[in-house]
């Protein structure tokens, strides 16, 4: 059994910083792709940014230069470094792991920013 487990989330005025860590437990490949999503009510969830096992890195065009997504292979952590934050990076951030054609999700946590 794959779990993902979130842990950073909170409530940080505008152009604060805040550090989301994620990690996953149970048997599974060690190729795979970890990665942070965000859904706000009313909207699709959406990809923020994603970090293969082999170290490539993707981020959507409205984080980038303000985000950082970090992985430890061995510990089977992934971390998102958020910097700058705007308001608009509201909503509930979700971990996710896809293996083995699978994608697994954590619980989410929430992540506000005030104007």
């Amino acid at each position: 059994q794959v779990q993902l487990v979130e842990s950073g989330g909170g409530l940080v005025q505008a152009g604060g910083s805040l550090r989301l860590s994620c990690a996953a437990s149970g048997i599974f490949f060690s190729i795979n792709v970890m990665g942070w999503y965000r859904q706000v009510p009313g909207k699709q969830r959406e990809l923020v940014a994603a970090a293969t096992s082999g170290g490539t890195t993707n981020y959507a065009d409205s984080v980038k230069g303000r985000f950082t997504i970090s992985r430890d292979n061995a510990k089977n952590t992934v971390h998102l470094q958020m910097a700058s934050l705007k308001p608009d990076d509201t909503g509930i951030y979700y971990c996710s792991l896809k293996v083995a054609g699978l994608e697994y999700w954590g619980q989410g946590t929430q992540v506000t920013v005030s104007s």
